[in-house]
């Protein structure tokens, strides 16, 4: 069994471009840009950041043409695509892209939705809250018993 799957969550590096296929069919290209933030063996705060390139048919594209711009935040789910093709100097070129087959939209008011790219943020420092699930869940629904997570077999 093979699995090909990418999902990202980051902001568009540049404002999609539209074009049409001979064959009348929409595809649009664009950059996401996605941060990680990591603490190195020193102890210090570290950020990289990754550059993909998304393609997305049809429908997509157009949406995508539409509703994205420089800096906005989208999530892009679909699958590795390698092409490659002979440049005009005669050396073979290769490109790995995301083909899009799903988007969601960032929510409005988020950083970047202004069409400007935002600055990095440093990770937040705030704490996590701790959910403790020893008691029995209560699900107050008609013709239903409540759940005990201890019965829960895995």
């Amino acid at each position: 069994m093979n699995f090909n799957k990418a999902i990202i969550l980051g902001n568009l590096t540049k404002d999609p471009e539209l074009r049409t296929l001979p064959s009348g069919q929409s595809v649009t290209n664009f950059g996401v840009a996605t941060n990680r933030f990591f603490t190195d063996k020193s102890g210090n705060k570290q950020q990289s950041v990754e550059f993909h390139n998304i393609v997305a048919f049809g429908k997509l594209a157009d949406i995508c043409s539409r509703y994205l711009n420089k800096g906005k935040l989208v999530l892009v789910e679909g699958h590795l695509q390698t092409r490659s093709w002979q440049g005009q100097d005669g050396v073979k070129r290769y490109r790995t892209e995301i083909v899009m087959e799903n988007m969601q939209l960032g929510p409005r008011g988020a950083a970047g939705q202004e069409g400007t790219t935002p600055a990095p943020a440093a990770p937040a420092e705030e704490e996590i809250p701790v959910i403790e699930a020893d008691e029995a869940m209560n699900f107050e629904e008609e013709g239903k018993e409540k759940v005990n997570v201890s019965d829960i077999p895995f």
